[in-house]
């Protein structure tokens, strides 16, 4: 029972350290609660959730040959990755806020859109699996002793912890999002799809440069 709960706890905290880092996702999840309120970006994040438990899980399985490929593929999944970022940040800049500022759309279509591009976009950046493979180290979640059982209820505090997350920071945002106007969100989506397009150039910039000089 112990070390059931021993797992819990890590897989809770790895979800929230996977996910806490405001990279391109946490920022469109902002982006969308603002312009199509709460639960859109919840199921962007929840998209994101998915994405990583993935990730975990190839680690967990010790596919080293995923590994192997990321490795041998770096720079090109690098370019790859900054080109899906660099599409968002297209996105954002064309959308029209003021067709947001009404209630969010409830349509179960919706949100299969937001969860897939939510999952879309987390999972162009398969070198996460490092950052992943970090903190299983650190927080010692692969032991020896542990069963089946254990790890399916690790995993599923992963994904529980993940979701917590998103769950929180879209609460937050959703609580100011009434203090904002048509002018402030339709300012909030060029800052936002700026800030992508600038970390999709330097990493397109930075993998060319790298892989012209292998």
């Amino acid at each position: 029972m112990e070390s059931l709960l021993y797992i819990v706890i890590r897989g809770i905290a790895i979800g929230i350290l996977i996910s806490a880092p405001m990279g391109p996702i946490g920022m469109l999840c902002i982006q969308r609660t603002l312009n199509k309120g709460r639960w859109p970006a919840f199921f962007t994040g929840m998209g994101a959730a998915l994405s990583d438990l993935i990730y975990c899980l190839l680690t967990g399985l010790g596919l080293s040959f995923i590994t192997d490929f990321i490795e041998a593929n770096q720079l090109l999944l690098q370019i790859i990755g900054s080109v899906v970022l660099a599409g968002f940040a297209f996105y954002l800049f064309r959308k029209n806020p003021t067709r947001r500022l009404t209630t969010p759309n409830d349509s179960p279509n919706t949100y299969w859109k937001d969860f897939v591009t939510g999952f879309i976009l987390t999972f162009s950046n398969p070198l996460i699996l490092f950052f992943i493979i970090g903190l299983f180290a650190r927080f010692n979640f692969l032991l020896p002793e542990f069963r089946y059982y254990h790890y399916i209820s690790g995993y599923t505090a992963i994904f529980c912890g993940a979701l917590l997350w998103w769950f929180t920071i879209t609460y937050f945002v959703n609580k100011v999002r009434s203090h904002f106007n048509v002018r402030s969100l339709w300012l909030i989506n060029r800052i936002i799809g700026s800030v992508l397009l600038i970390m999709s150039a330097v990493g397109l910039i930075m993998g060319i440069k790298d892989y012209i000089s292998l």
